[in-house]
């Protein structure tokens, strides 16, 4: 929550004040040190970077470069940049009514120099806060060198100002962002014309609005996101653009599946239910994180889009709320998902994944099943060795058959449970307890495991499966 502003609203004020004014980057620098100093980190939630992107951050934010995040869609490009606006004071002056935040001992706009001309130390000024010195604009084809520089503004020449007057220009996102830091996000997006007009921003600090014989400098850090140049089929960033970033930071996926499951429970969300309890075992969540892991080296999905976390993300919550139906129409306490859930995760996995096809054509659905099946194995052969559960396989060979659901209750798994032996072993230690929902997702896992192992058969019945041998 913002605290209040200084109570300071005059020029002559702040001049008495002992107010001394300092440029973003010194801004953005000194008070990176302080949180450096104190141990916290410039990136809050911001998870697995700490010993490759923060630091690119960090040293680019010392030396004061304009930066461009490169990197695959969901690598958090965007969250850190928005961040940035943390590291800048809380209040900053401006004189009042400034469409490009003057700073009252030094305004660099006609208006503002007029304000102090006309009022000296009674010009009034206001306090911005922190959180509205961040411009964001997302780059579309359609976006101008109006909207981000500026025009000029046909309803002040109609009030009878003369063309040749500075303030009959109407100023875009970039004059606005003066003070402040501006982002563009998707940056080969822009067309190449609007690219060009960044060229005086990016290198000296001013903006040229048409023909206007004006110099407007502008104090901002400039901030950039882009998927990699080199398969972007939407647009490039021009080279004497990119030349102008002085800090090109690369982000990546997680290295490991913990740290992406670290990231999806840091980011799921679920709404609670009374009277039921959501638990999700260890097992289930690892099936989930590696089913993304499996899309980014698979042959059916373009490497080159890549495959966000934001995949991981919302799979755990679908899995989740599936378990949770389930308890709404079964009266059960608690919510537990089981490999019977999986199916429910194509919607949230489709659209996810870009195929790339070669030779024979496979449905996304297939391809999204096909994935499911070798996490469920790789996270099998993981934690059961199945010597472990060979005793399970042998009662089958005996003639057993189970049949599950994704809607049978709980209960009905343990039905005849001890008579298949080691199963009830087995389905504990996977569980992380006893109760008949975490049981019987346990049992689904194991049954599973041994059919993709070649142990057992499965025939996909209407309504559920059979396991038999």
């Amino acid at each position: 929550m913002a605290g209040h502003p200084p109570e300071i609203s005059t020029v002559g004020a702040l001049r008495a004040s002992g107010w001394v004014g300092r440029s973003v980057r010194e801004e953005l620098r000194a008070n990176l040190l302080a949180r450096l100093r104190a141990g916290r980190p410039v990136c809050e939630g911001v998870l697995g970077y700490d010993e490759s992107v923060l630091p690119a951050l960090e040293n680019a934010l010392l030396c004061g470069h304009d930066l461009i995040f490169l990197g695959e869609r969901g690598q958090a490009k965007t969250r850190m940049i928005r961040s940035l606006a943390g590291l800048l004071d809380e209040w900053l002056p401006e004189l009042a009514g400034s469409d490009v935040h003057d700073d009252p001992l030094a305004p660099v706009s006609a208006f503002g120099r007029r304000l102090v001309a006309e009022g000296s130390d009674d010009a009034p000024v206001t306090w911005l806060h922190r959180d509205d010195r961040y411009v964001e604009k997302l780059a579309t084809p359609d976006v101008s060198v109006a909207d981000l520089i500026g025009d000029v503004d046909p309803i002040k020449v109609a009030e009878g100002r003369r063309l040749s007057d500075e303030l009959t220009m109407h100023f875009g996102l970039v004059p606005r962002a003066n003070r402040g830091i501006f982002c563009i996000n998707e940056l080969p997006d822009l067309t190449e014309k609007v690219q060009v007009a960044l060229f005086d921003v990016m290198e000296e600090r001013d903006i040229q609005v048409k023909g206007y014989r004006v110099r407007l400098p502008m104090d901002l850090l400039v901030v950039a996101s882009a998927n990699p140049e080199d398969y972007t089929s939407r647009g490039r960033i021009i080279t004497p653009l990119k030349d102008r970033y002085r800090a090109q930071i690369r982000t990546h996926y997680p290295g490991t599946r913990d740290l992406e499951l670290a990231i999806a429970e840091q980011e799921a969300r679920l709404p609670e239910v009374d009277g039921i309890a959501v638990f999700v075992p260890d097992f289930m969540k690892h099936i989930v994180a590696e089913a993304t892991f499996q899309a980014r080296q698979s042959p059916d999905v373009d490497q080159s889009s890549g495959v966000s976390v934001r995949m991981t993300i919302a799979n755990q919550e679908t899995v989740m709320a599936n378990a949770l139906r389930r308890c709404l129409r079964t009266g059960e306490s608690e919510a537990v998902p089981r490999i019977s859930d999986l199916p429910a995760l194509v919607a949230s996995t489709a659209g996810k994944l870009e195929l790339e096809y070669a030779g024979a054509e496979r449905t996304e659905i297939q391809v999204i099943d096909e994935l499911f099946k070798r996490s469920v194995r790789v996270v099998f052969d993981e934690r059961v060795p199945l010597e472990g559960v060979g005793s399970v396989a042998e009662s089958f060979e005996q003639g057993w058959r189970v049949e599950v659901s994704e809607a049978m209750r709980s209960e009905e798994y343990l039905t005849g449970l001890d008579e298949i032996a080691g199963l009830r072993d087995a389905a504990i230690r996977l569980a992380g307890g006893d109760s008949p929902a975490r049981l019987a997702s346990a049992i689904e896992f194991v049954l599973e495991g041994l059919h993709l192992s070649n142990r057992l058969n499965k025939q996909i019945r209407d309504g559920g499966i059979l396991y038999a041998r």
